[in-house]
């Protein structure tokens, strides 16, 4: 599978951030509210994530080398690693100054054109996580898919302080807003720990999701006729790639040729249904009881 640049997705995530950080900064100078002083923090933090997203983009487009034969998909679990890591910087950030503002509380300015500012980048930011995410599910990636749910929870965190900022200006509850920004550095640690955990669990070479595993399976139980079995099935996720491997099992009666012409069409099945896989198939007698002691992940040699 030949996965087309997605860097163009990472320029305009870029420019999206750039904006919102210029509409939320002056909502906060506007306004005094620390809850949209955090709102404008994690807008940097989009803009780090986005900058690193490219580089990893970049590096996943090269062609396998030499040294990396099986391609340079992985590039894109250390750039949700680095996204997810940055957020739950950025929330501690968050929750310093919002005890220091619940402590010494300060009346609110301009709460009118600071929130109206503020809608304005939450509805860029809206825009960009939809397509961001779109891109995502038609390519396959996680990085895309990392960054569009960082801007969602951008967005709804916006959402938050505006009804904060907005409830202050009605009822003067200057602590309102402090504690509105404390909830938002909850909201966004959890965000950061989700992402750093997918991200450790792809390098950790996790299996296919549920669903794809089912419908591969499915796959392989559809050849179980005429004698033909499977066994030693084993998978990972590759970022965008998902490599397979798995032992097909014929009569021993079989020519090299059949039994080649068989996995070549278990391929192109399999492939068709998920086109992100590369299979390896290994072709084994049936009967013979050397074909069911090399299961094990570990093969141990008999003297």
């Amino acid at each position: 599978m030949n996965r087309p640049s997605l860097t163009r997705f990472a320029w305009l995530s870029i420019a999206a951030a750039v904006l919102t950080i210029g509409f939320k900064s002056a909502a906060y100078f506007l306004t005094g509210s620390v809850g949209l002083l955090s709102d404008a923090l994690e807008s940097g933090i989009n803009l780090i994530a986005a900058v690193i997203a490219l580089g990893a983009l970049t590096i996943v487009a090269r062609p396998p080398d030499n040294e990396h034969n099986f391609g340079h998909d992985k590039a894109e679990y250390f750039s949700s690693g680095v996204e997810g890591i940055l957020i739950v910087f950025a929330a501690v950030g968050i929750a310093y100054t919002s005890i220091q503002r619940l402590m010494n509380p300060q009346p609110l300015e301009q709460v009118g054109i600071g929130l109206a500012v503020s809608v304005i980048a939450s509805l860029i930011n809206f825009s960009v996580a939809r397509i961001l995410l779109t891109a995502s599910k038609q390519n396959n990636s996680i990085t895309l898919e990392a960054d569009s749910h960082h801007l969602m929870t951008d967005v709804w965190t916006s959402v938050g302080v505006v009804i904060a900022v907005g409830a202050v200006a009605v009822t003067g509850w200057l602590w309102l807003d402090p504690v509105i920004g404390l909830l938002v550095a909850l909201n966004i640690t959890w965000s950061g720990a989700k992402i750093m955990r997918r991200s450790a669990m792809g390098l950790m070479d996790t299996g296919l999701p549920a669903d794809d595993l089912r419908r591969l399976t499915t796959i392989l139980d559809s050849y179980k006729a005429n004698d033909i079995e499977w066994h030693a099935l084993r998978t990972r996720q590759s970022a965008s790639r998902y490599f397979v491997s798995v032992h097909i099992l014929v009569p021993g009666e079989w020519t090299v040729k059949k039994g080649h012409d068989l996995v070549e069409k278990l391929d192109r099945d399999i492939v068709r249904e998920l086109p992100q896989i590369t299979l390896t198939t290994h072709l084994e007698p049936l009967g013979d009881p050397s074909a069911m002691q090399d299961i094990a992940l570990d093969r141990v040699s008999n003297p």
